[in-house]
């Protein structure tokens, strides 16, 4: 009798670790997405990715300025979650400027006084629009069929994070603004995030905005500083080191415009023209490095842990990323820096998601 209830109670147990097992294997990756949106590459890609592949529950998009206006990159999410009918994405607007008084108005004489290796500054080099649906109409007609959400990014990054402890990642493939700022107002949050991965920084390759510092980090370097520093439970930094070794070009481009779908018709609007003019045509993809290796980490062929940190102080180095093998100033995080990926089956997946 104590037998046959012994095996009764083993029997349940299985049943339970198994159930619990298949739960916890058909768990979908919880990730926000917090962006300087663009149509297309790079951010666009990368949102495109995250909302068809099944393993991910994309929990919402947020807006930061760096390539574009907040406006420009509300208006931007919003169309293009509508071409992939994805109106249960919610998209939240961010916060204004970076984190140091007068950047924009200053741009024109800081980069006299530290030089650049681009011209390019983003939204900096561009009059802000009035609003997202102003955008909106101008690049698209009508009105958009979603509604951005009645709530901050910043606001939104806690509530959320709060509702899903130790279940989100956080993706600043942006400035880190909205997250500086989310883990200034709500600390609490730190420890529930389940990790960072950022766009972002230049560790053993130069800078591609001024000599020593990638854009992203470059457009707001106090933020970022802010965040590597923070004690996450997992920091994955996918930067220049990485972001420039791969080119999205022609082959690439036939494979995703070969099917007839929205995102193909798209491709061919904006990049078809580019390699008419010229068939060896390529450009960069930065973000959506950072979107496959969330969806699939076995991309991951090199990576490197070193402390971090970003260089705040305003001088020629402003925004320089830097990464100590040993142990590295006080209050420095470790963090894995990318450098390698698994190119095809990068590009398998990217053509993939694409083009469901």
């Amino acid at each position: 009798m104590l037998t046959m209830k012994r095996c009764r109670i083993v029997s349940v147990g299985i049943v339970l670790l198994f159930v619990a097992l298949v739960s916890l294997a058909g768990a979908k990756e919880k990730v926000i997405l917090d962006a300087d949106m663009v149509l297309l590459y790079d951010d666009g890609v990368a949102m495109m990715m995250l909302a068809n592949h099944p393993d991910i529950e994309l929990l919402g998009v947020t807006i930061v300025p760096g390539n574009t206006w907040l406006s420009e990159g509300t208006a931007y999410a919003v169309r293009q979650l509508e071409v992939l009918n994805r109106k249960d994405i919610p998209v939240a607007s961010g916060i204004r400027y970076p984190l140091r008084a007068g950047r924009y108005e200053t741009m024109e004489v800081e980069r006299k006084m530290f030089g650049f290796s681009s011209s390019y500054t983003g939204c900096f080099g561009r009059t802000e629009p009035a609003s997202f649906l102003d955008v909106y109409r101008t690049e698209f007609g009508g009105r958009p069929t979603i509604k951005p959400v009645d709530k901050h990014a910043v606001n939104f990054l806690i509530d959320t994070i709060k509702a899903n402890p130790g279940e989100v990642t956080v993706m600043p493939i942006g400035p880190c603004t909205n997250l500086a700022i989310a883990i200034r107002i709500a600390p609490e949050i730190i420890p529930l995030i389940k990790r960072v991965v950022y766009m972002g920084g230049a560790f053993d390759t130069p800078g591609n905005t001024t000599p020593s510092a990638e854009f992203n980090w470059w457009f707001d370097p106090e933020a970022a500083k802010m965040c590597v520093r923070t004690p996450f439970a997992d920091q994955l930094i996918v930067g220049l080191d990485v972001c420039e070794k791969y080119r999205f070009n022609k082959k690439i481009f036939d494979r995703i415009t070969a099917v007839n779908k929205p995102i193909a018709k798209m491709f061919k609007e904006k990049y078809g023209p580019e390699f008419k003019k010229n068939p060896n045509y390529t450009r960069l993809v930065w973000d959506t490095i950072a979107a496959a290796v969330v969806i699939d980490p076995a991309l991951i062929t090199e990576e490197e842990t070193r402390w971090v940190d970003v260089n705040s102080d305003y001088g020629l180095d402003y925004g320089r990323s830097l990464g100590y093998s040993k142990r590295g100033p006080a209050g420095t995080q470790k963090a894995r820096i990318l450098f390698t990926i698994d190119e095809k089956r990068f590009w398998d997946l990217m053509v993939d998601l694409l083009t469901k």
